[in-house]
């Protein structure tokens, strides 16, 4: 399953950390296409997607900004919801800070491209409305986010693994 049935999916990634890890465009746009399918949301013809990757000064000034909470953070979700008649999307942004995701994956014994899969699919579902605020929206992220990494061959993002390329 490689993307949404008759989507295009666009990703803009915009970063100046050449020395950090991160996805590819077009396996983003894989994961967008496997995450607005599994959430019946595959009804756009056009769906965009920014990704910001940043270092952790600017992670934490937004995560200030933005959530009130000191400190960079992962992974950042901005949504936008444009009208239902338009079969256009631009999802919205995300803000990575690759020094977090890259610290997150070493303390849970995970490989970097696997928790950045983790991340990504994450923030979509965040763009797509859904939330981990109380338990069962968090429940019900928690399943959803498993049940796509298992789309996609790779293990339940909940719990440590000890394999590290």
């Amino acid at each position: 399953m490689d993307s949404a049935p008759n989507t295009d999916i666009v990703v803009d990634i915009q970063t100046d950390l050449i020395e950090h890890y991160h996805p590819s465009a077009d396996e983003i746009s894989t994961w967008v296409g496997i995450v607005l399918t599994s959430t019946n949301n595959n009804h756009f013809q056009h769906v965009e997607v920014s990704l910001k990757i940043v270092e952790e000064q600017e992670g934490a000034a937004l995560n200030q900004q933005y959530r009130g909470k000191p400190g960079p953070t992962n992974i950042l979700s901005f949504p936008l919801d444009p009208p239902k008649e338009i079969p256009f999307a631009h999802l919205g942004d995300l803000v990575v800070c690759a020094p977090v995701v890259e610290a997150e994956a070493i303390q849970q014994q995970k490989s970097a491209s696997q928790h950045w899969t983790h991340m990504i699919i994450h923030g979509i579902l965040h763009l797509l409305g859904f939330d981990h605020i109380n338990d069962k929206e968090a429940e019900i992220m928690e399943s959803l986010e498993i049940d796509l990494m298992q789309q996609l061959g790779l293990p339940n993002p909940y719990i440590e693994t000890h394999t590290h390329p």
